[in-house]
């Protein structure tokens, strides 16, 4: 069975109490991010003091970190702002060791300068491309020297928009240190569930063996961005695809509120053991 965790920013506090949260759930994989320790998502630096808080925190709970949360504008319009992307993505780099992890997230970013998550025209132009392909570049000898892998996620907001590009971007950098971190809930708005499940299963065939952790969330029949088992998305259908193409990793609660997880939860382990008796029966 797949096991769940959960986005550590989903809880407010201090690193412990996060931790002891997550715990009390069930949940022993979180996706860390540098916010839990009062630190900016991407800080500019990391003390000695911080360092020390997380380690101690960390080896008294049995919650393990699957992946670091790198996310910055890779195609910002302003070269600069890219390099100061690059340079905290260098800072988070050389604290995943002791963080026990060699997965740092990135989203592929937009030309929109007021909201990463807001989608922008210039997106699909080729010189967007080329930019993301020069930050990628720098991005990849960060993970080259600290022995890490990067973990992508098409978003509709973003220059990698659909699973077709993120196939793209990979076979045109061909390194194993790129790998598809992947949300079935961000290939789709309100279209109609023939084509939610169209889009998933296309999907999977096209990343499959790239994809490095799944995140779990949901859309409303409207399109926004709800908890696990609150919207549209055909949950059963993408669990017997990600059994389909031989996934056993984590699937990684988000975009939910602290009160919506328990019944997120659920909902999750409600599938899942379906999913299994489901297969014990059809073997």
């Amino acid at each position: 069975m797949n096991e769940l965790g959960i986005f550590a920013k989903t809880f407010s506090g201090p690193l412990p109490a996060v931790l002891t949260a997550v715990d009390a759930l069930g949940l022993h994989r979180i996706q860390f991010n540098f916010s839990c320790t009062g630190l900016p998502s991407m800080p500019d630096a990391v003390d000695e003091a911080t360092q020390t808080a997380c380690q101690t925190a960390l080896q008294q709970t049995p919650v393990a970190i699957e992946a670091v949360s790198g996310t910055f504008n890779m195609i910002h319009p302003d070269p600069a702002e890219r390099q100061a992307g690059l340079h905290r993505l260098g800072v988070i780099a050389r604290q995943c060791h002791w963080l026990g992890t060699n997965l740092v997230t990135l989203c592929t970013g937009t030309r929109a300068v007021t909201d990463i998550w807001k989608a922008h025209p210039g997106n699909n132009r080729a010189d967007a491309w080329y930019d993301l392909r020069q930050t990628l570049d720098g991005a990849l000898l960060l993970a080259e020297q600290y022995d890490l892998v990067l973990g992508i996620e098409p978003e509709a907001a973003n220059v990698i928009n659909s699973a077709d590009k993120a196939a793209r971007l990979l076979r045109d950098v061909n390194s194993p240190r790129l790998r598809i971190i992947f949300d079935p809930a961000n290939l789709f708005g309100q279209e109609p569930l023939s084509v939610i499940q169209q889009r998933i299963a296309h999907g999977l065939d096209a990343l499959g063996e790239y994809i490095v952790s799944v995140h779990a969330k949901d859309r409303s029949e409207q399109g926004q961005v709800v908890a696990a088992g609150r919207g549209i998305l055909p949950y059963p259908d993408f669990l017997r695809g990600l059994t389909r193409i031989g996934y056993r990793g984590s699937l990684i609660l988000h975009g939910l509120a602290a009160h919506e997880v328990t019944n997120s939860v659920q909902f999750l382990h409600q599938q899942l053991d379906q999913l299994e008796f489901t297969s014990s029966y059809d073997s």
